[in-house]
């Protein structure tokens, strides 16, 4: 019984439904924010969804200001802008609307307008969360419009130093959002990359989750119903981004993934993160390519695991029959099977693939590998995904 010890934290309150977005007002009311501040990415801020949604708020009088200066990968430089207007506008909270860059950033915003340390002291390291002044941080309102990330439910924000070229994890239990409007309709015009893209970010969650050592069977549970989940609807909304259904359940799958991974991660992400923060590469996409080749690596670990996954998604074949599993997916899904396919005209020396191996191995997320991933191991599988052989 001594390994039965852990410590689990379960998310916030979701409104979840076709055309709850509408609710937007009297959420603002619920979380006491009378002066928001909406962060959005450029390319959304451009489209209808972000339009009829602030009309929502222009018929409520609800004064807000608006921030889309968000990159696909935040960096510092975003969030210095983002905090300046947030103080000019004198906000006093966020809409954080998006997918999950916007969603991270607009939550960082919240969290680092009311501090005066560096946002890199609050890295999600040991307690260092704890150095943070809790009452300054703004409340925040999040609205996703992929099905992705699911940081709608998360207690941390990613950003890129842009100095180091690394991916920082910034963590504080008020970074998790107050209220979340999980609106289908707002992620029906999302394009067949990014629903690609973010739906596999959404099985990579629930996938490492999953496999991750520890002990936490509410986290292993809920990361297989995201498995199924994916698998039965993430086909369906890249054929017909009009299903509503689908697009409902990946929704969930999203949430459901960023739930469970507070278990873990391992080296899917600990590989993509240098990958995003080196070449600028989308996150879900990424972690796409390197899903088969860390399955792989971590097959003499979790196979028992895997046939027990597989049996309940209807797969057979046990861990053989989920990894081609995972290959038809991505197929399906046009995503590249190997990183030249998603990097163009990739170039990678000796020097650059040592950087990306030691850049993995100090991720946080690869103390969550099933297997200990070492810089030979990393280096092994940065080889593999390069070359295409699983």
């Amino acid at each position: 019984m001594s390994k039965l010890i852990s410590k689990w934290n379960y998310p916030t309150t979701v409104r979840f439904g076709a055309g709850r977005i509408k609710e937007l007002p009297e959420v603002l009311a619920a979380t006491g924010i009378k002066r928001p501040l909406f962060v959005t990415d450029p390319g959304l801020a451009k489209l209808p969804v972000v339009a009829s949604t602030l009309k929502i708020l222009d018929d409520a009088k609800v004064p807000y200001g608006v921030f889309s200066e968000v990159r696909p990968n935040p960096v510092e430089s975003n969030l210095t802008a983002g905090i300046a207007v947030f103080k000019k506008g004198k906000h006093d909270g966020v809409i954080a609307f998006g997918g999950g860059s916007a969603l991270d950033l607009g939550k960082l915003i919240a969290f680092q307008a009311g501090q005066v340390r560096p946002v890199w002291d609050f890295e999600d390291v040991g307690d260092w969360w704890t150095r943070a002044n809790s009452d300054a941080i703004a409340p925040i309102i999040a609205v996703p419009t992929t099905a992705g990330t699911g940081s709608e439910v998360g207690r941390a924000g990613v950003i890129t130093n842009e100095e180091t070229h690394t991916k920082k994890v910034i963590f504080h239990p008020k970074l998790l959002p107050a209220i979340v409007i999980a609106d289908p309709e707002l992620s029906v015009g999302m394009p067949g990359f990014i629903t690609a893209g973010t739906g596999m970010d959404a099985l990579a969650h629930c996938l490492e989750a999953y496999c991750a050592p520890g002990y936490h069977p509410m986290a292993d549970g809920i990361a297989v119903e995201g498995v199924r989940l994916v698998f039965e609807n993430l086909p369906k909304a890249f054929a017909n981004g009009k299903d509503l259904v689908a697009r409902a359940h990946m929704m969930s799958a999203a949430a459901m993934g960023a739930t469970a991974f507070q278990k873990g991660l391992g080296a899917i992400h600990s590989l993509s993160h240098p990958i995003g923060a080196l070449y600028d590469t989308h996150h879900g996409m990424t972690n796409a390519v390197f899903m088969p080749y860390v399955l792989a690596f971590n097959r003499d670990s979790i196979e028992e695991r895997i046939g027990r996954l597989a049996a309940y998604c209807g797969i057979k074949g046990g861990f053989d029959g989920f990894a081609k599993a995972v290959i038809k997916l991505r197929k399906e899904l046009k995503v590249p099977h190997a990183l030249p396919g998603l990097i163009k005209g990739l170039d990678m020396d000796k020097k650059r693939k040592a950087l990306i191996a030691d850049m993995a191995v100090v991720d946080p997320t690869a103390s969550g590998n099933p297997v200990k991933l070492t810089k030979k191991a990393a280096l092994t599988l940065l080889e593999n995904a390069i070359a295409g052989t699983v």
